[in-house]
């Protein structure tokens, strides 16, 4: 059966507080969670107003499913510098401590910098270990809290956004705890999306819904941009996905009202996809 939880990114909001959401995300029918950490939106420094959205999101009866880690042009967990790789690693560490507190399943991680980095050869493979030491001591510490770590398929001209890339880092970890996150509308621009699920099958946890026309990272709804959403979720339901879907719109300037339709309509368009693919399938051998 297909019963894929379906939610929603408060990162749609990050321009605001994230209290300042919570019970409208609530009111249009949405329970799970994707945790942003933008500091405007939710300062993860702050202990204490992390408690305060953990006790809110409880008694609002939702869930935190995921808890995205923060990334900007000064978090490099593939730094040569050793001064900003240890910055960079304390501030992941950090929060993960949030997410703890906020009681999520998933830890989700860019593995490389988010801005565009190239190098030699040489000075990739030492980023690529730098990066793997760091996710290292990351799913140990997640391990210990109860989360998984899941690392996502970044845009592709940034650093490690390739899945042979993201692949081996996994392969590299000790601990199991260690997963994936699929963005639809990252692979769709690396050309690979209706291949990825396959290439991910087994480590994949997690995907990140959202649509665009081949070009740039709108982050539309789902339905609106190009990708062929029944052939995609159809390969992910065959590569034996069964985790949540999170709905990750860009805000733009539109209202908080008018993304939260965007999403309603989104969740409905796929859960209308989900039921006739189950209809389609064929049935698990034995039954």
């Amino acid at each position: 059966m297909i019963d894929w939880p379906i939610g929603i990114s408060t990162g749609c909001f990050y321009e605001k507080s994230i209290f300042d959401c919570l019970e409208a995300i609530m009111s249009n029918g949405f329970s799970i969670l994707e945790i942003s950490s933008a500091l405007q939106h939710l300062n993860y420094h702050d202990r204490g107003m992390v408690q305060s959205v953990a006790k809110t999101i409880k008694e609002l009866g939702m869930e935190a499913y995921s808890f995205h880690a923060p990334f900007s042009d000064d978090i490099d967990i593939a730094a040569l510098d050793e001064a900003h790789y240890e910055r960079s690693v304390n501030e992941i560490m950090l929060a993960i401590e949030a997410a703890s507190i906020l009681n999520t399943r998933y830890f989700l991680l860019h593995p490389g910098p988010s801005r565009e980095s190239r190098q030699a050869e040489n000075e990739y493979y030492q980023r690529m270990t730098r990066v793997s030491e760091a996710i290292k001591k990351m799913a140990r510490q997640c391990k210990k809290l109860g989360m998984l770590l899941i690392l996502e398929n970044m845009l592709p001209h940034l650093l490690f956004s390739s899945p042979k890339d993201i692949l081996w880092i996994i392969g590299s970890v000790e601990e199991t705890n260690i997963g994936i996150c699929l963005d639809t509308g990252h692979a769709f621009l690396s050309d690979e999306l209706y291949a990825i699920a396959h290439k991910f099958a087994g480590h994949t946890q997690l995907i990140h819904a959202h649509d665009n026309y081949g070009k740039h990272d709108d982050h539309l709804p789902p339905g609106k941009g190009r990708i062929d959403w029944k052939y995609f979720l159809r390969e992910a339901a065959e590569s034996g996905f069964n985790g949540g879907l999170i709905i990750e719109l860009n805000k733009g300037d539109k209202s908080t009202e008018k993304i939260l339709e965007e999403a309603r309509h989104s969740r409905a368009l796929m859960r209308e996809i989900l039921r006739e693919i189950e209809l389609t399938l064929p049935p698990i051998s034995g039954e």
